[in-house]
């Protein structure tokens, strides 16, 4: 490590270091022995070992468990505006080389994947929707933001605004107050309803009042192999949202989709998409509780549907509630096995990262045997590249998804 350094110390505990040199970014309060200089909330801290060896630099948090979020590992780094310009359009870059021509509607930047913790950029065509979850890109941020604004407008992108949509509870973690609006760029504000399109459908996004940033980016391919199954097939899509993947499935050519989800609201938006993209005659819409409609199905005695896509919220937040998580994972794809004829398809997902791989994978065995079924796998599949998969931050493979033929 350098003689001179300009950042306070945080002194890591021998298991911390350990942590840390394995390549994980975070270094949690259990693991901070003290620290030593002028440190202050939200500012940069060079971790080191109880040896003094060099770890890291990375934005400290005091409220939070995990203390120290890094963001580089190279002691030469100065963290002006020039090294979180070259940051953003590395982000930038690799997406325009992973999404091609889908570069108008993708995320932006993917938190600790682009080395930006705790922060969220989402792009809805004109509009950005930003979401701020660690206090040390909350302080960077009026610097961050025109600069991410600018570098886009550079390259020949047209970007009305950012939206902040800060209305999560997780930010108290972090000691900061929940609020969303547009980020003062001093330009006029736009409407924060904008129009996307994915994989040839067309989509109204509600940044202010959609959840998370307005619309999930995530599934993109996923929906696009889904879209590619269903032609001539009558499809059920349960947990629909606005519709997304019973959309794709009616552009691909079902013969009949009907979308399934709890919430009034979000059904009411996937009918006016529906309508957007000519689609609505060969679509029904359903408002209802899936752990409760699938057992009304199974009672009629019909097999009606012969694809059935399952894409639900994350069922555990915690590794305290994975189990009974799992209990309600296999509830609902044991339901929906049993209503598939023979040769029928069947997509299920689970987009929490508390829910290993291998435990999905284990519970949908355990579904099949009990509904008497074998799984053909078509294809296991994860998040689209925009959000991008550090194999050193479990933290960033989170979205499980597999299509299957039932034999």
């Amino acid at each position: 490590m350098k003689a001179q350094r300009q950042y306070p110390k945080c002194i890591v505990t021998p298991k911390g270091t350990r942590w840390v040199e394995q390549g994980h970014p975070w270094i949690y309060e259990a693991e901070v022995l003290r620290l030593e200089g002028e440190w202050e909330n939200g500012g940069l801290v060079d971790a080191v070992s109880e040896k003094g060896k060099y770890l890291g630099t990375g934005f400290l948090s005091t409220h939070s468990k995990i203390r120290v979020r890094l963001v580089s590992r190279n002691a030469n780094d100065q963290f002006d505006q020039a090294f979180w310009q070259r940051r953003i359009q590395y982000a930038w870059d690799y997406r325009k080389t992973v999404m091609g021509e889908d570069i108008s509607c993708c995320r932006v930047i993917f938190g600790e994947a682009d080395g930006f913790p705790g922060l969220t950029v989402d792009r809805f065509a004109d509009i950005l929707v930003t979401q701020t979850l660690s206090v040390g890109m909350e302080r960077l941020k009026p610097m961050l933001f025109p600069l991410l604004v600018r570098l886009l407008r550079q390259d020949g992108q047209e970007i009305r605004g950012i939206y902040e949509r800060n209305d999560v509870a997780i930010r108290a973690l972090e000691g900061l107050e929940q609020n969303k609006g547009w980020f003062p760029l001093g330009e006029p504000v736009p409407d924060t309803v904008t129009e996307i399109r994915e994989n040839g459908v067309r989509y109204r996004v509600d940044v202010e009042n959609g959840q998370k940033t307005g619309f999930f980016l995530d599934q993109k391919y996923n929906r696009l192999a889904v879209a590619k199954l269903a032609k001539g097939r009558r499809v059920l899509d349960c947990f629909t949202h606005t519709g997304s993947f019973a959309l794709n499935a009616a552009l691909g050519g079902a013969e009949h989709v009907t979308a399934v989800d709890v919430s009034a609201s979000a059904i009411e938006m996937a009918k006016e998409n529906a309508v957007r993209n000519g689609l609505a005659e060969r679509m029904d819409f359903v408002v209802a509780d899936v752990f409760d409609l699938l057992p009304k199905l199974a009672e009629q005695g019909k097999k009606e549907y012969d694809f059935i896509i399952l894409d639900p919220p994350a069922f555990t937040k915690s590794r305290k509630t994975v189990d009974s998580a799992q209990r309600g994972y296999k509830e609902i794809n044991l339901r929906a096995l049993k209503l598939l004829p023979r040769g029928g398809y069947f997509a299920t997902a689970s987009c929490s990262h508390f829910m290993p791989s291998e435990q999905f994978v284990r519970m949908l065995k355990s579904a099949a045997l009990d509904a008497g079924v074998e799984l053909r796998q078509i294809e296991a599949r994860q998040q689209s590249p925009d959000h991008p998969i550090l194999w050193n931050v479990p933290e960033t493979d989170y979205l499980k998804f597999y299509l299957f033929q039932v034999v």
